[in-house]
């Protein structure tokens, strides 16, 4: 194509953002940064945590499964519809970018073939993807831990002092331990979103942004030393045996569009793949974020914060640093809370049972609930809430710790209970702020993105109030998949009608500011109260005696079983 057909032309980028229970494919003009079209693919086995598909067999608690044929339906039913809703003809695409939950891995033959979709393997639980929330590898986790600090492994110190049962090794460990002809059978473990990237480029290429985050490794280190592994699981074998050794930066070229694949989406070979991405990380790009200062909030199932930096600060209480790993040029931070969207569907959907109408599944009760909480006084519920439905991510790293609720009575309502939930995740999102300021990393606003920052007004507001910073929302209901196009135009190339350096790429898509919102200074006294306790509770529970909740859940675990 000549520089008069690129400019001429139409230049598009396609981002799909592959979520915990759907995927959203976005078409992206790279000359005015309108998001052309927007399709929704749910995925049909959801999440899979009490049986495997077409078989009896039970799954143990804190198992969290998807089947990877759900991924690419949504490549194959979303794309070629968004290319028809928006008018888009496939030589005007330019390039792909697509983005994950992470760590969400599974493993596969040598030619990618998943091990769930071969009949001997099928009904085998961990042939299956892993899903982020997958949690029973926890005591992995717990071992790898205490093994990493007896030792004085520097690596722990880039992941604030502690490994999640959601990573890598604690995933892959515990199928070594549980089901060793599988690990002996597979060829490799691979994290979702470079499956993906496989299937659509017909050759693997792994994330570096992955491999930093959730399985230890550093451009400059590799991955902690074979002997740490030894000490702690006596007779596993090379960690790079599964996970490989070579990896490529966000907006490196994966190549081009395999022909059958091209085919099928009604795309052309000149397609440009960028290599896979976390959907998180992609989205402090995407808001228009490229210098340090701001906290970026990815609100969804669950909430990812992002940071950058200038330098170096390996500060307790993170999951994660890793340098170029969002932006070039910056030290990257990644802190969290393993509970949001999850625990808000657990109230409405599975407590009170509330039935849903409309185009989302919990659009008229979320809005419902939403308006009875907000009508309520800051304080006038009496209650305070820990937000580990799901364990805590961040500073705690804990997911056997479990949610509490402290103050209810006989006279407490259903908009209080929610509120006390809404409340909890801006009470832990402060809680992470000021870890990073107590460490020397300055923040003085926030941005948040995701369904729950678009649809939940009172949600944002209590952000405002609870940390005493401004909220802003970007103006696009898509921020992951925005975000996985701009990778894609990156990949692409200035050449081909994408962008060469990321800088510009985020100056020229940079959506616009949809809402603002300012701490209301009269609440604010009565939230720092309320915290008060909070922090109490938080410390009580989360360190000081962890046993409790701990106990209740390895009570939990054994009547499973028992009962199983």
């Amino acid at each position: 194509m000549s520089t008069t057909d690129v400019k001429a032309a139409r230049r598009i980028s396609i981002g799909v953002d592959f979520g915990t229970e759907s995927g959203r494919v976005l078409l992206l003009d790279l000359a005015t940064g309108e998001e052309i079209a927007v399709q929704e693919v749910r995925y049909a086995h959801g999440v899979i945590d009490e049986r495997l598909p077409l078989s009896d067999i039970a799954l143990a608690p804190d198992t969290a499964l998807q089947a990877p044929s759900d991924y690419l339906e949504v490549l194959y039913k979303g794309i070629p519809a968004a290319l028809s809703a928006g008018n888009v003809a496939g030589h005007e695409v330019v390039g792909i970018g697509v983005d994950f939950t992470a760590c969400t891995v599974l493993p596969v033959t040598r030619d990618g073939t998943p091990m769930c979709e071969l009949e001997a393997w099928r009904d085998h639980p961990f042939a299956w993807v892993k899903l982020w929330k997958h949690h029973s590898a926890q005591p992995i986790a717990d071992r790898l831990n205490t093994v990493a600090k007896e030792r004085g492994e520097s690596f722990l110190t880039r992941y604030g002092g502690r490994l999640s049962s959601e990573w890598y090794f604690p995933k892959l460990i515990e199928t070594w331990l549980y089901d060793r002809p599988l690990y002996d059978a597979m060829d490799a473990y691979v994290e979702a979103t470079d499956w993906i990237v496989w299937q659509l480029t017909g050759s693997l290429s792994r994330a570096s942004s992955t491999a930093g985050y959730k399985a230890c490794w550093s451009a400059s280190e590799g991955l902690p030393q074979q002997e740490y592994f030894e000490a702690a699981f006596p007779g596993f074998p090379d960690p790079y045996e599964k996970l490989g050794s070579r990896f490529f930066a966000p907006g490196t070229s994966a190549g081009r569009l395999a022909p059958s694949m091209a085919e099928r989406l009604e795309l052309t070979i000149d397609v440009t793949v960028a290599i896979g991405n976390v959907d998180a990380f992609v989205a402090l790009p995407a808001v228009g974020v490229q210098r340090p200062g701001t906290f970026v909030m990815v609100i969804g199932t669950s909430i990812c914060d992002l940071v950058l930096n200038d330098h170096e600060i390996r500060l307790p209480g993170i999951t994660g640093v890793v340098e170029d790993g969002f932006i070039p040029g910056y030290f990257a931070y990644e802190a969290g809370q393993a509970a949001v969207g999850d625990m808000f569907a657990w109230f409405g959907d599975h407590l009170l049972k509330l039935e849903a109408s409309g185009s989302s599944p919990r659009e008229s009760w979320h809005g419902a609930l939403d308006a009875e909480a907000g009508a309520l006084d800051p304080g006038s519920s009496g209650l305070v809430a820990l937000d580990w439905w799901n364990g805590n991510r961040t500073i705690l790293g804990d997911a056997d710790l479990s949610g509490v609720i402290a103050g209810l009575s006989l006279a407490t309502t259903r908009a209080e209970i929610y509120r006390s939930l809404l409340e909890s995740v801006a009470f832990g999102t402060r809680r992470i702020i000021e870890n990073f300021l107590q460490h020397g990393i300055a923040l003085t606003e926030i941005v948040a993105c995701g369904g729950i920052a678009e649809r939940s007004a009172l949600m944002m507001q209590l952000l405002a109030d609870i940390t005493g910073l401004s909220v802003t929302i970007p103006d696009s209901s898509q921020i992951p998949a925005r975000g996985s196009a701009l990778f894609g135009a990156l990949a692409a190339g200035a050449d081909r009608g994408g962008f060469d350096d990321i800088f510009q790429a985020v100056t020229a898509l940079r959506p616009a500011t949809a809402r603002r919102y300012e701490p209301i200074a009269a609440n604010q006294p009565i939230y720092d109260e309320i915290y008060s306790v909070y922090r109490g509770l938080h410390d009580t529970l989360g360190t000081e005696h962890v046993e409790w909740l701990h106990n209740l859940k390895r009570i939990r675990r054994m009547a499973s079983i028992t009962e199983a």
